[in-house]
């Protein structure tokens, strides 16, 4: 209940919540640095070098206020007179839940130059505090390691740098100045694995959140100059921080919003003000300064927001979110308060940038311009085009049920593919649309050349999808499993990333609300003894090879194509519903995916050529085709 799952996103949310305990330190003026180190025997550290958690009795509980903060919820760092004027924590619940759900958890304190000890297993206290060293100096500071357990972590116990550097690059940008260390001392060798090389990653951005907004925007190209605007204010305890960039060749906007460090994916009070603020603002300063004439009417928000990437962080003294993930604060008065902010300071910057506001005017104007345009546009293909006809492309293979929750379609590259599926399949349910080569790249295409292809147009007309634009309408939708099968080769790879980018940018609540999925044929098919297996990965392979007796005589076939399999291998391995494996597409964070789409599949080839070069000594051999 307290962390979301006992998968992958729960596991990691532990760490998070001990990082926000430092991070409130940080966020109170007492600590500059935090150090998270992922240890070879699968246990975590956090350390900071803020004040130390106070080890003296707590009035309330007659414990000490270390073993207060250990075990009892929602104790946190609020206590006695230490309490945080602001404070994170992504549940509020504290690092009690944490304790609770390790193996074990061992918490290191240095305060008022001494060094403190106490144990923790499954919660429950070992003994009491005791003191371990005197120290010379003025060190101070908290260390938390645990042991996530196993028995409630059942999927998986071990955490993934990448997605722990994810979270703690975002609390770096939120907190300008802060440094935040990742350390990875790698993985014990074992008879399955290869050990695991050391990782040290340092995440520290003194221009805050400005810098964020300039992350968030590269492959863009800015529409003024300096390219991004960062505005602070305070008023009743509520600190502002805004920061905005309009980008010239973009077409959508990226608002992100934070309340005491926490993503609000659900946007809240704070986001709404920051709407309101610029739409009124840049309308009344425009029409002040001739930008835009009298008998005009007022630009619409959407249209000023075109291009826009802006992160609106907030500090809240007694925030209000609504629903146990926080993903939406609820404070009135904080959505009066950015208003405020926000009309000020674009108010001054306007008079004394006033370019700045003609270019934002300009892109706005020529926004609403376009939208009219592809209005009518979208008005001229309804009616000359197949979207607006009943028959279905020629080469759908349909199957007879009409009922869209029992229906499926298999997306799959060439006739030869096409072919073997549509023996393959049960016709009851399943239908396959075969696709000739790549589809267009919609992620560098306007949309007069979308309707012209003839790929999508089948794609668009055999799923039932709209018109680009309009709302999302499942009633209309043909098949409630739209199900991407394509060779476990380089070329695959690429046509089912042009698939997901048509999907993200021509209808994101697809995805959204759980319509696509990936298949999963096997790699190889091993035969020992007339009898054979299907494998499904490199690692899965070594893992079988080695389970054979020593000197083992076995056939290896490796599956590049899905035309190479026999319908009845295809169906027994990829498309029967009984045993198949197939993969949910979902979307974790739509701004990282945003940005990820706009680097890789975007007309500009710096950001890409970065991205590769930065990962690339990340991949393992499993991950090259050869």
């Amino acid at each position: 209940m307290y962390i979301g799952s006992t998968g992958p996103r729960g596991l990691h949310h532990l760490v998070f919540e001990v990082v926000d305990n430092a991070v409130d330190e940080a966020l109170a003026g007492h600590c500059t640095r935090v150090t998270v180190v992922l240890h070879k025997d699968g246990s975590v550290s956090v350390r900071d070098d803020g004040r130390g958690i106070p080890v003296e009795k707590h009035s309330t509980t007659g414990k000490s206020a270390l073993e207060t903060v250990m075990t009892v919820l929602h104790a946190g760092g609020k206590f006695g007179g230490s309490g945080y004027k602001v404070s994170g924590g992504l549940h509020g619940v504290g690092v009690s839940v944490v304790n609770a759900l390790s193996e074990w958890l061992t918490v290191r304190v240095w305060r008022g130059g001494r060094q403190f000890v106490m144990d923790f297993r499954r919660g429950e206290p070992q003994g009491d505090i005791r003191e371990v060293e005197e120290m010379d100096g003025t060190e101070s500071g908290t260390q938390v390691r645990f042991m996530p357990d196993k028995t409630i972590f059942t999927t998986t116990s071990e955490l993934d740098p990448a997605t722990l550097g994810q979270r703690l690059e975002e609390l770096a940008f939120l907190n300008a100045g802060l440094e935040i260390v990742l350390s990875d001392e790698g993985k014990e060798r074992t008879e399955e694995s290869e050990e695991r090389p050391m990782l040290v990653r340092t995440f520290r951005h003194d221009g805050g959140i400005g810098e964020y907004v300039d992350a968030l925007s590269l492959g863009k190209h800015a529409l003024h100059t300096p390219a991004t605007m960062v505005f602070t204010g305070e008023k009743n305890d509520v600190q502002v921080e805004v920061a905005l960039r309009w980008n010239s060749d973009s077409y959508s906007d990226k608002l992100m919003g934070f309340a005491n460090n926490i993503r609000t994916g659900d946007g809240g009070t704070h986001v709404e003000g920051l709407r309101t603020a610029l739409t009124r603002t840049i309308n009344q300063v425009a029409r002040k300064s001739g930008k835009l004439k009298d008998n005009a009417s007022n630009i619409g928000g959407e249209y000023i927001r075109e291009g826009l990437t802006a992160i609106i962080s907030v500090k809240v003294p007694n925030p209000e979110f609504e629903g146990q993930t926080k993903s939406r604060l609820g404070n009135p008065e904080v959505r009066s308060t950015v208003d405020g902010v926000v009309s000020r300071s674009l108010t001054d910057f306007f008079e004394f940038n006033p370019n700045i506001l003609s270019a934002i005017v300009e892109k706005a104007l020529s926004a609403f311009a376009a939208a009219e345009a592809a209005r009518r546009a979208r008005e001229v293909v309804r009616k000359k085009t197949v979207l607006e006809s009943s028959t279905l492309p020629g080469k759908l293979a349909d199957c007879a049920s009409r009922d869209p929750s029992l229906s499926e379609v298999f997306l799959v590259e060439g006739e030869s593919a096409g072919g073997s599926a549509k023996q393959a399949r049960d016709r009851e349910f399943q239908a396959i649309l075969p696709l000739r080569g790549k589809i267009l790249n919609i992620e560098k295409t306007d949309d007069a050349r979308i309707y012209e292809n003839n790929e999508i147009q089948a794609l668009i007309t055999a799923l039932g999808l709209g018109i680009r634009g309009d709302d999302f309408n499942k009633d209309q939708l043909r098949y409630h499993r739209i199900i991407i099968m394509t060779d476990a080769d380089v070329d695959g790879a690429h046509i089912r990333t042009l698939l997901l980018t048509f999907f993200f940018r021509y209808q994101r609540s697809l995805i959204e609300e759980g319509y696509v999925y990936i298949a999963c044929p096997p790699l190889y098919k091993v035969e020992k003894d007339r009898k054979h297996v299907y494998v499904f990965s490199e690692e899965e392979l070594r893992e079988y090879v080695n389970s054979l007796p020593p000197n083992s005589k076995y056939t290896l076939q490796r599956f590049k194509g899905l035309g190479e399999m026999m319908p009845t291998q295809l169906w027994t391995t990829t498309m029967n519903p009984a045993v198949r494996q197939l993969k949910k597409v979902e979307i974790e964070d739509a701004i990282i995916a945003d940005q990820v789409f706009t680097v890789l599949m975007g007309d500009k080839v710096a950001p890409r050529r970065e991205f590769i070069e930065a990962h690339a000594a990340s991949l393992s051999l499993d991950d090259i085709d050869f």
